[in-house]
């Protein structure tokens, strides 16, 4: 007997077949059976399955003698024939990954569980990229007592996840409907309804292929009829819970519905013609009449919308409103506000409520406009386009001036008021290049600006000129600019090919170390370099203007990564990585930087460099962090040979001294005279210029929100521990959440909290932040050593302490004990904490001196000064 039997169906797919068996004979698991059961498929399918059954005798090949017309019967005619306890469906167009029977068989043995479902990733041909579906619901690995626990499951309605005991399958009869389409959602229906106890893993067990075109039955989603066999799948569903006592479930799974299966239809709809519209609404809408309201009430606001329209038989109205649940999420043409409310559309009504999003309460440059293609033309080298602008929330101004976007390139317009509410723009333009076209409205009292992308027809054809071609992307059809395919000449294809062959950073690397061995060093020549090139801040900042303002004759060069709107006009900039860039390190006399230059380029003889690190704290540095303390050589020398190369080191601290130097094996001259970017905020000198940029209305506080990365997670947004949505319930009327997240981190602040969220990952200076700010929520990271020398308070959210110190990056001290404001581990309790702070604060204020005094007893505001005079004496004689 197998230990697993896996169930190939196909019907008319003799191409892909192999390769799906193919993926099931290279499991890991190799006791195992290879059932291709074929609903009697009229091509090549029956000589391709005979040759794979004679090929492997694992292999067997069944055939109906009639096709019908689902994959309910060839997968019932599977379980009728499994040899093994446990049984797999996969599907002949996709495939299994390599251990996804040995790990699902190792995991339903160990649970006993009746059937054990895994991540299914969708395989997008031919750029071979997975993308998971749901992955919050395969999050973590546990064993589930009865669908109760975790309703929200029903959103994995798929057949082919799982691995199911056979014998539990056999016992219940329970088997696939095999007169509808979307038999799996019946199947899983009752599957769920039944099983006493389910295991989930979190690896991924299916790969769901995704090709261009695609004829399978969940694809086929322009066919009314498919629209129609899903609500059949949806009742059938409902029916049989209800059958096995299982009532109280119904919602559940109907919320399914609403979330899963109606968006399918949604998403595409603003390709549809009216006439399709219609007929889809005629269909759905009795099923939708049948929903208890607490089903609509869990689903987003402007799913909750286009289900009302559907219901009030609005067909153009649900067009425009699908349009916004996909891409740029476009606004409304009008909106109602009433009683604190606001409503999509012109009309007010429970299931039109949109309030949720918050539309009307963002910031100017956050807010919302919608901009209509109402007439595109061409004279062969320009286009001539009309824009209708709606204003639903009111956001405009009085008094503003307007501009179309191009790239980099603003041409003026000058919209007149179209007599319905809105405005009519007329604008000429030639395309050019790659961009999405956008309106932007500048308010004149205060600068700022709100743009927002522009709407087309769907069915738009696309305007091929020299410069470019104007078409339209996504269901929501918005406006974009696309190059023209240029032919290249010969000379030109050769020229790229040998420079980007020449430009590797292995030829660099050996052109730098030349360059130092012939040119002579330009003593006077400093390269500065902040935060590996991302901006100008930090000590490096703070050291090169307090050389301006005494004019000493340093020739400086900044080193630039990208984004140099933050660079003074007059800074001479460097693209870092560049031959200038190599040119200029090989040359430069004086190196500044607040990281570490490239670890590989070894300084020049005669060059000096000045270290000034980019701060301190608890956490674990240099041969410590998770990335050096591994025992591998290469790393830790590469790193050794880097440190070494430092002249000058910042020491903010006694305390940073007494761990920084020997954890990074730093033995040369320390400046203990505080730290050159804390200089500003010793000084103090606070402006509301912060507050008018980010937009903070008056009486508000701002909490400066500044949590620092997982070494495990970078690039994933979990630094964001906090519930944002439950302390903007809570607080926003007196609060503003400035967020600045960790340079390495990726988080953008969702638009419905963008009235509380001000997302400051890229402003350009944080000590700005910090003076402008009424307090400091974080957790690990080294700021809190910079703020406290504001004497402000300051609230430590570590949720995750025991697995940061003992298991993720590690600390040198206890949080909790040392800590100069509360520590926190619930957002509820962090809302309590900020709605008293002032008397929170007060009760700190003996470790908030003990603090101060561990980390900032040298900060007195010279050492910016002090250190210039000392470093940079000789090159300024």
């Amino acid at each position: 007997m197998p230990d697993c039997t896996v169930v190939v169906i196909t019907y008319n797919d003799a191409e892909r077949l192999p390769r799906a068996v193919r993926s099931v004979l290279r499991q890991s698991l190799r006791d195992l059976e290879v059932i291709i059961s074929d609903d009697a498929s009229t091509d090549g399918t029956p000589e391709v399955a005979r040759r794979l059954a004679e090929t492997d005798p694992r292999v067997r090949y069944l055939r109906r003698p009639h096709n019908s017309g689902g994959c309910g019967a060839p997968r019932n005619d599977g379980i009728d024939a499994a040899a093994a306890p446990y049984v797999m469906f996969l599907d002949s167009d996709d495939e299994l990954p390599r251990h996804a029977c040995k790990s699902l068989l190792t995991e339903i043995e160990r649970t006993g569980a009746d059937f054990v479902s895994g991540q299914i990733s969708r395989l997008f041909e031919p750029s071979g990229r997975l993308r998971p579906y749901y992955p919050s619901l395969f999050a973590r690995r546990r064993v589930v007592e009865g669908i109760r626990q975790e309703p929200e499951l029903f959103l994995d309605s798929f057949s082919t996840n799982k691995l199911y005991d056979v014998e539990f399958l056999r016992e219940h009869v329970l088997r696939f409907p095999e007169d509808i389409h979307y038999e799996d959602h019946v199947f899983a229906a009752e599957l769920y309804a039944l099983a006493r106890r389910f295991a989930v893993v979190p690896w991924t067990v299916y790969h769901w292929h995704r090709a261009p075109t695609n004829d399978s039955i969940s694809l086929s989603i322009d066919d009314l009829a498919n629209v129609r066999q899903r609500v059949i799948a949806a009742r059938l569903s409902d029916d049989l819970l209800r059958e096995h006592g299982a009532a109280d479930l119904v919602p559940h799974r109907q919320y399914r519905f609403l979330r899963q299966d109606l968006r399918v239809y949604l998403n595409p709809l603003p390709l549809r013609d009216a006439v399709w519209v219609k007929e889809f609404a005629a269909i759905v809408r009795p099923y939708l009449e049948e929903l208890p309201a607490e089903v609509f009430e869990r689903v987003g606001p402007l799913d909750r919308v286009c289900c009302q329209l559907i219901l009030d038989d609005r067909v153009e109205d649900l067009r425009i409103a699908a349009g916004s649940l996909t891409g740029p999420h476009a606004a409304p043409r009008a909106a109602v506000q009433l009683g604190g409310r606001t409503y999509w559309g012109t009309t007010v009504a429970p299931g039109l409520d949109i309030t949720a999003l918050r539309l009307a309460e963002l910031p100017f440059s956050a807010s919302r406009l919608r901009h209509e293609v109402a007439a595109l033309v061409s004279d062969g080298e320009r286009v001539r386009m009309t824009v209708r602008t709606y204003d639903p929330f009111g956001a405009l101004p009085s008094e503003w001036s307007a501009f179309l976007q191009l790239g980099k390139v603003r041409i003026p317009i000058s919209p007149e008021p179209s007599g319905e509410g809105g405005y009519v723009s007329t604008v000429t333009f030639t395309p050019k290049g790659r961009c999405e076209p956008r309106i932007g409205f500048t308010r004149t009292s205060d600068g700022h600006t709100t743009t927002d992308r522009i709407i087309a027809d769907p069915h738009t054809e696309p305007i091929e000129l020299p410069g470019g071609t104007v078409t339209t992307e996504g269901y929501a059809a918005y406006l974009c600019v696309r190059p023209a395919p240029a032919a290249r000449s010969l000379w030109r294809r050769v020229r790229r090919r040998l420079i980007k062959r020449v430009s590797t950073p292995a030829n660099k690397l050996r052109a730098y170390k030349v360059l130092i061995r012939v040119l002579p060093r330009r003593r006077n020549l400093a390269l500065f370099e902040s935060d590996v090139g991302k901006g100008y801040n930090g000590s490096p900042r703070a050291i090169y203007e307090e050389i301006r303002r005494r004019g000493l004759p340093i020739e400086a060069v900044w080193s630039v990564a990208k984004g140099r709107a933050s660079f003074p006009s007059d800074a001479r900039l460097v693209r870092r990585g560049s031959w200038r860039y190599v040119y200029t390190l090989a040359r430069a006399g004086i190196w500044v930087d607040s990281h570490g230059f490239p670890l590989d380029y070894p300084k020049p003889k005669g060059t000096r460099y000045l270290q000034t690190w980019h701060g301190q704290g608890i956490k674990s540095i240099g041969f410590d962090a998770p990335d050096l303390r591994g025992d591998f050589d290469g790393p830790r020398a590469q790193w050794r040979a880097a440190v070494a190369r430092w002249d000058a080191l910042v020491s903010p601290s006694a305390e940073f001294s007494r761990v920084f130097l020997p954890s990074n094996g730093y033995a040369g001259k320390v400046y203990r005279c505080g730290t050159p970017r804390c200089d500003a905020l010793v000084r103090a000198r606070r402006t509301d210029d912060v507050r008018e940029r980010l937009e903070v209305p008056p009486g508000r506080q701002i909490l400066l929100y500044a949590p620092t990365y997982r070494d495990r997670a970078k690039n994933s947004g979990k630094s964001i521990r906090v519930d944002l949505e439950l302390l903007a319930a809570e607080l926003a009327e007196d609060w503003v959440v400035v967020l600045r997240t960790h340079p390495v981190e990726r988080y953008s602040p969702p638009e419905h909290l963008r009235h509380f969220v001000r997302d400051a990952s890229s402003y350009p200076e944080i000590n700005e932040l910090i003076l402008a700010s009424d307090a400091l929520l974080t957790d690990y990271s080294s700021v809190m050593c910079d703020y406290a020398v504001t004497g402000k308070p300051m609230i430590f959210f570590i949720d995750d302490w025991d697995d940061y110190r003992l298991s993720e990056r590690g600390v040198y001290h206890d949080l909790p004990s040392i800590a100069p404001g509360p520590c926190l581990t619930t957002t509820e309790d962090l809302v309590t904490v900020l709605r008293a702070l002032p008397a929170v604060h007060e009760t700190y204020a003996e470790r908030y001196a003990a603090f101060r005094d561990l980390w900032c007893a040298d900060e007195h505001g010279d050492a910016a000064a002090r250190i210039v005079t000392d470093f940079f004496g000789q090159a300024a004689r």
